[in-house]
């Protein structure tokens, strides 16, 4: 990734009308990017919700990504463009600093026998790659990695370190897992036998499309004999539970510590806020939000926002309201019983 670009060169790369303000040239470079209040010289911000307009005022910011509404109030140079916040992430895209997982083939890292890498492949210390692995080529594998028998890893995916892949599970291309996570551990399968519990063996396996990324500490399980599914596009929150056969279509977001029970179907385009929990052995259709710390328990057919989470409030208040709900059953009774009388 660029550390600096010219304002003309990053106007293109972002599609935005480049509008210069304050003496500055096309040729004026940025080096870094930040928010209104604390942006400086050389650094870019942006503005993508009209609230913060005030912030324009005092921004010593380069210069601003913002929507052509807002141009009138800008007096810096402006990267003008109908999605702000789109561009501030093509331009954090550009000048990202962020550093590789790993630099090389390291002398420390195991590596078994008839194992593929591609071209210009990269594995820290103390990874191991057991037998017949594949690595597309430029394939990034930080430190401390497990990288199970048969598994596939397509071009340019980036493992961070200490992620553990289980044997036989696939990645797409260009995916991106933090560090800790694990794909293809065993699914929750039991048989309850006079109280004792019964292993079953998780024989399939975790498939993951392209352009997928994962967050830190997440667990997806393998399935019990399908696999489970991400289709491309889908993003995972940190500390997230994917349990067996679950399928997840593509471009579906899921924010920190959801859980999904196995054998559920999520379809594509749906929105999962953070601690949802949504049931196993359901589906769920495209185009569904669900709000942070809902419960879903049965099937989704129509797209839409859903909800069951309660927000906080005082004490006293919810006391209250605990005492109203215990007493919901004999309050509703009697309202019926009301009804009764006046029909009658």
């Amino acid at each position: 990734m660029s550390h600096s670009l010219s304002l003309a060169a990053l106007a293109q790369a972002i599609e935005a009308e480049l509008h210069l303000a304050n003496g500055d040239s096309p040729d004026t470079l940025i080096t870094g990017i930040s928010t209104l209040a604390k942006a400086g010289n050389g650094q870019l911000s942006f503005l993508s919700n009209s609230k913060y307009r005030s912030q324009l005022l005092d921004s010593k910011a380069q210069a601003i990504i913002l929507h052509p509404d807002e141009l009138p109030h800008c007096s810096q140079t402006a990267l003008v463009m109908p999605n702000p916040y789109v561009g501030f992430a093509k331009a954090a895209q550009i000048l990202d600093t962020t550093p590789a997982a790993a630099y090389d083939i390291s002398s420390h890292a195991v590596i078994g026998k008839n194992v593929t890498l591609g071209a210009d492949v990269k594995i820290g210390a103390h990874t191991v790659i057991e037998d017949n692995v594949i690595l597309g080529d430029k394939v990034e594998i930080g430190p401390g990695c497990f990288i199970g028998k048969g598994a596939r890893i397509g071009a340019n995916t980036k493992l961070w370190a200490n992620v553990t892949i289980y044997h036989e599970v696939v990645l797409g291309t260009n995916c991106l897992v933090q560090a800790s996570t694990v794909l293809g551990s065993d699914g929750f399968g039991y048989a309850n036998d006079k109280g004792q519990w019964i292993k079953i063996p998780q024989l399939g396996s975790v498939i993951i499309g392209n352009r997928v990324e994962i967050g830190a500490s997440t667990t997806i399980d393998r399935g019990a004999l399908d696999n489970t599914i991400l289709a491309d596009g889908v993003i995972i929150d940190n500390q997230c539970q994917i349990a067996h056969n679950v399928e997840i279509g593509e471009n579906t977001a899921m924010a920190a510590c959801s859980v999904v029970a196995g054998s559920t179907t999520i379809g594509k385009n749906c929105s999962i806020a953070g601690l949802v929990g949504i049931n196993g052995h359901i589906s769920i259709c495209d185009g569904v939000i669900m709000t942070g710390m809902s419960m879903i328990t049965k099937n989704i057919s129509q797209p839409g926002v859903y909800s069951s989470g309660m927000p906080a409030e005082p004490n006293k208040q919810w006391r209250k309201n605990m005492v109203a709900m215990r007493n919901i059953t004999s309050l509703n009774q009697r309202v019926k019983t009301l009804e009764k009388f006046q029909a009658e």
